[in-house]
């Protein structure tokens, strides 16, 4: 697996900035931004160019032997650390998952950063870089950290090992512990333009690039990886039960959600979150965000439906997010959400 990676187009001029102080780099950096606009790329992306020997206008040359290492995912300067599901996702072997304990494969990969993880760092700590240059350390996602490992983490920054630089990767820094945030240095990254979101997609050979960026709130890797999994930008069973509120008073979402029994609760749950937004902004008179393709239908039911029914709901679907790993029965948990919805977007009394 390759270690070395490229900057996303719309980064590297951000990136060229920030690395050109590399010589009064701080030792920790927090990188965050909107999830699906290529964080984790950057941060490795990052590493690459900080361990290159030969930089060209502050990134990665791609030649030199540390880049070679790289390229052969072997370069002893760089550790990811990452949990285990994460790594498998990403192809990592037996010799990539430093840190997966033996017989770790045979149970379900961890979603965690484990403790071990950060203790088994420590000799790679007290040893020589290989090349004389920086020591790298890429941690993602952070809030995959729990209070111990978080701790551990922190015991790590008060005194930061010589020659290291800690970058970690976080959709919401809030979400972390106040004390870790306050060791790094934050690097904010930007959602990019959409003409140039627009033009990398069309690259990349999506389809209907304009729709998947917008049901991916803007945000281009996410918006990819959306249609390499869904058929279509605005998934049909929402087609289905908006249908089913334009038809009048009393919609059966039964059947609807017996097809949604077997779907992650965090897919159903993330798209009727962007339909509630959509419904919002239609109420306040502003275009939709997330799905054009409904905008007559979404405009129609916000003209009809009580905008605090409307923001309840939505506030409850966001609640309902951070439980949706673990419903105790699926078909209840998503039989019972689509009543909710259906409510809320009834016509006014």
């Amino acid at each position: 697996m390759s270690d070395l990676v490229p900057f996303l187009p719309w980064h590297e001029a951000h990136a060229r900035q920030w690395l050109s102080q590399r010589e009064r780099f701080a030792h920790a950096w927090l990188i965050h931004g909107l999830p699906g606009i290529g964080k984790r790329q950057f941060a490795l992306a990052a590493a690459a160019s900080l361990l290159c020997e030969s930089p060209v206008q502050s990134l990665a040359c791609g030649h030199c032997a540390a880049c070679q290492w790289l390229a052969h995912g072997n370069h002893p300067d760089l550790r990811r650390i990452r949990p285990d599901a994460v790594a498998y996702e990403e192809g990592a072997g037996p010799n990539d998952a430093e840190s997966s304990p033996v017989g770790a494969a045979k149970k379900a990969p961890s979603k965690d950063i484990r403790i071990d993880q950060l203790r088994a760092l420590g000799s790679w700590f007290n040893t020589a870089t290989h090349r004389g240059g920086w020591r790298v350390a890429v941690l993602y996602p952070a809030r995959a950290m729990n209070q111990i490992t978080a701790n551990a983490l922190l015991k790590v920054l008060e005194e930061p090992p010589a020659h290291t630089v800690f970058l970690l990767v976080a959709d919401a820094p809030d979400r972390l512990l106040p004390t870790l945030v306050s060791r790094c240095r934050r690097l904010p990254l930007a959602v990019p333009g959409p003409e140039e979101s627009l033009s990398w997609l069309t690259q990349q050979g999506v389809d209907q690039a304009a729709d998947w960026l917008a049901a991916a709130g803007g945000a281009p890797l996410l918006a990819q990886a959306l249609s390499r999994m869904e058929g279509s930008p605005c998934p049909e069973w929402l087609q289905d039960f908006v249908a089913a509120i334009m038809s009048g008073p009393g919609a059966d979402v039964g059947p609807l959600a017996d097809k949604l029994e077997k779907t992650s609760p965090e897919v159903w749950i993330d798209a009727l979150q962007r339909l509630f937004l959509d419904l919002l902004l239609a109420a306040s008179q502003s275009p939709v965000r997330y799905y054009p393709s409904i905008s007559k239908q979404t405009v129609r039911i916000a003209d009809m439906a009580s905008r605090a029914n409307l923001a309840d709901t939505a506030k409850w679907l966001n609640q309902q997010r951070a439980v949706a790993g673990h419903p105790l029965n699926a078909k209840l948990f998503v039989h019972s959400a689509l009543q909710r919805a259906t409510l809320a977007c009834a016509p006014q009394v």
